[in-house]
């Protein structure tokens, strides 16, 4: 859904000696390898694939862990979340509730219950454009599949009768129901920060405080490296073909914060002279078609700002920045006008003092 085509978000992280930084998106893998070494206390890294995507842990601790324990611990959680949430496994809990195709009362679990609650806040407050209902949609659109192509006015109309969380109904923490039995949910503009969020739960819960968590270039900080330096995250230049970096976001070193980024530069195709982003507006069934192409959420829950990631792209700058002020969420967005990128930044996040972004 969004900006997520394979469920998750692609990136990879890196460190570079001389920048001191860590990357959100599609930077050299080489680069990260310059992180060992580089101070006295060892950090440590796990990585891997997961989630159709790559993921980077960075870590270190002033009293001992266990590295494989912890890792461990990482790898069980990564199979326990894809068995819930994927929507690529026909055996997991969202899509046996896809399937189910009756307004009958369904069990999935606590976890997928708070994050419909969740997307339903957002929902709301982006007067629909945010939806987890969407999945139809974007499967109408090609993009699950990757044949892409622009659907028929016909075909659009029909398909969204059966997109709108106003048909999703949590019956108690632990069950949904559907209000009109095809309705199906697409979790993925939420998962991957979940899954940060989890990520980061281990670490704590094994005593580190100090940590970088990355999940297909969406990522949460706590503390700081072991020089005492923060945590610092190189924001991609939001153009299509290009790997540059463009901002640097130096993060809190005492309070964890995540940073989640949707951009429609990544994942469109063109047709007959029109390109199309994968990002839909779930009012209209259609790709949005203004100039907004990155939006940067900031955060200390990483759930949180995955969907509103999604959901201020979809909105566009204008309404996008007035809703982010009013519901005083801490956004970077960037518009491309011609050869022009544009900045601008919501109330919140220029009043966030403990994080910098230059």
């Amino acid at each position: 859904m969004y900006a997520k085509v394979s469920g998750i978000k692609t990136g990879e992280v890196a460190d570079a000696s001389n920048w001191d930084i860590q990357t959100v998106r599609f930077f050299a893998l080489s680069l990260l390898l310059c992180i060992q070494g580089c101070t006295e206390q060892t950090i440590e890294k796990l990585q891997g694939s997961a989630q159709g995507t790559t993921y980077h842990i960075s870590y270190w601790s002033e009293s001992p862990v266990d590295y494989e324990v912890i890792k461990a611990s990482i790898e069980t959680e990564f199979q326990t979340i894809d068995k819930l949430l994927s929507n690529y496994r026909p055996d997991s809990v969202i899509e046996t509730f896809n399937q189910a195709e009756n307004t009958e009362s369904f069990e999935v679990g606590t976890e997928i219950v708070a994050l419909v609650r969740l997307a339903s806040v957002v929902h709301q407050d982006s007067q629909g454009c945010y939806d987890l209902t969407i999945k139809p949609l974007f499967d109408l659109w090609g993009f699950h599949n990757e044949r892409q192509a622009a659907p028929e006015e016909a075909a659009i109309l029909k398909t969204l009768k059966q997109v709108d969380m106003g048909n999703l109904e949590v019956v108690d923490d632990t069950h949904l129901r559907k209000k009109r039995a095809d309705l199906k949910v697409d979790l993925s503009s939420i998962a991957q920060g979940y899954s940060v969020g989890k990520m980061s739960q281990i670490l704590t819960r094994y005593g580190v405080k100090n940590y970088l968590v990355e999940i297909g270039g969406e990522l949460k900080t706590h503390g700081h490296k072991p020089d005492n330096k923060p945590w610092r995250i190189a924001l991609e230049r939001p153009l299509p073909g290009e790997q540059a970096l463009h901002k640097i976001v130096t993060m809190p070193k005492d309070l964890p914060y995540s940073l989640m980024t949707s951009g429609t530069y990544r994942h469109f195709f063109d047709e007959n002279g029109v390109r199309y982003s994968h990002i839909l507006d779930a009012r209209t069934g259609r790709a949005v078609s203004h100039d907004l192409v990155s939006v940067t959420v900031i955060h200390q829950d990483p759930a949180i700002a995955d969907a509103w990631s999604t959901a201020l792209l979809c909105l566009g700058q204008q309404e996008g920045v007035k809703v982010a002020n009013s519901k005083h969420i801490a956004a970077f967005f960037i518009q491309q006008q011609g050869n022009e990128l544009i900045e601008s930044r919501s109330d919140p996040l220029s009043a966030l003092a403990i994080l910098t972004i230059h």
